[in-house]
């Protein structure tokens, strides 16, 4: 065959009209085809903290109870290895993923390939860049905490609390992720409010209790005059604890102790007087997470995000409620 200009250009045309038919046809989130049982998968982001393995155990649970197959990937901390899980499940044929996704952007091009294999995908506890992938078209839903909320109750309960202590320093969550951009967000517009308030050192510990003692460490001895320490989850929370003893201080007495997630451990804490406050990111999505496919599957309309309610520890209430905590 002879490839001539004329032939090029009408090629083009017709694979241009072919991409913008199929733009216009997944104008919205593809549909779930109303059945009696699925193949889902779940595209969990980590399983080295209590957090995700009280989510996975969630998810696992109801696919157990409802008779559905459920393909679980663990993409150990990793965006790209997330992404590639992702293109397993599409390749497996999946009806639909359940994603939670480790950063905001790099798994847009995953969500994407998902739409365009025709695979409805619904976002857990984590949400991703808004500029990038929208609800309702290239996605179905999220479902999770609010965490700018999150942050202000955290900062909220502090200035009301605070008795002197108001130098702070802020453990950050995984760069790039929703919960530590919202979390920090939502924490730091109440306290810049209060000018007697101040973040004197904001640093990652990647969600992790080592690398959170790590950093606090290194924050604490840069920063002694530090009364406060605001960990955006709780495993850094713990790890901030240990360095606050190594440095011969008192948690709960000589610097006040703020956290996100409530965890078993965390509200024992509380109870203990080492954290001040936590506020709950409930893990547990099983139940909404599935019901929301199922109302998706029978033609309903879904919110662009469901919120889980979230619960509030201090001193006032953490012994009565701890057996509650995942």
């Amino acid at each position: 065959m002879t490839i001539t200009r004329r032939s090029l250009l009408f090629t083009s045309a017709v694979g241009l009209a072919a991409i913008m038919a199929a733009g216009s046809a997944l104008a919205d989130a593809p549909p779930l085809k109303k059945k009696d049982t699925y193949k889902v998968g779940f595209a969990q982001t980590e399983s080295n903290n209590p957090w995700r393995l009280a989510q996975t155990a969630s998810m696992q649970e109801e696919a157990k109870k409802r008779g559905w197959q459920l393909v679980y990937t663990d993409a150990a901390s990793s965006a790209a290895k997330q992404v590639a899980d992702v293109n397993s499940m599409i390749a497996q044929g999946v009806d639909l993923i359940f994603l939670a996704p480790r950063e905001e952007k790099p798994l847009i091009p995953a969500i994407k390939a998902a739409k365009n294999a025709g695979i409805p995908v619904i976002l857990l506890d984590r949400n991703v860049d808004a500029s990038l992938a929208k609800a309702g078209e290239d996605y179905v839903t999220f479902i999770g905490s609010n965490f700018i909320e999150e942050g202000q109750r955290v900062a909220d309960w502090l200035v009301k609390n605070a008795n002197g202590k108001t130098t702070i320093i802020e453990l950050e969550g995984t760069t790039g992720s929703s919960p530590a951009n919202d979390r920090k967000k939502g924490f730091d517009e109440v306290i810049a409010k209060n000018p007697g308030f101040k973040v004197v050192a904001s640093q990652t510990g990647d969600f992790a209790r080592d690398k959170g003692r790590q950093v606090a460490e290194t924050l604490l001895q840069a920063h002694p005059d530090a009364n406060v320490i605001y960990a955006h989850n709780d495993e850094m929370a713990i790890g901030a604890i240990s360095a606050i003893e190594a440095a011969g201080k008192v948690p709960g007495k000589d610097i006040l102790v703020l956290s996100i997630d409530g965890g078993k451990e965390a509200v024992q804490a509380v109870v203990d007087g080492k954290i001040a406050a936590v506020v709950e990111c409930n893990p547990r999505f099983g139940p909404k997470a599935f019901d929301t496919a199922v109302a998706y599957a029978n033609g309903e309309k879904i919110p662009d995000k469901l919120i889980n309610p979230d619960q509030f520890y201090d001193a006032s209430n953490a012994k009565e409620l701890l057996s509650t905590a995942y």
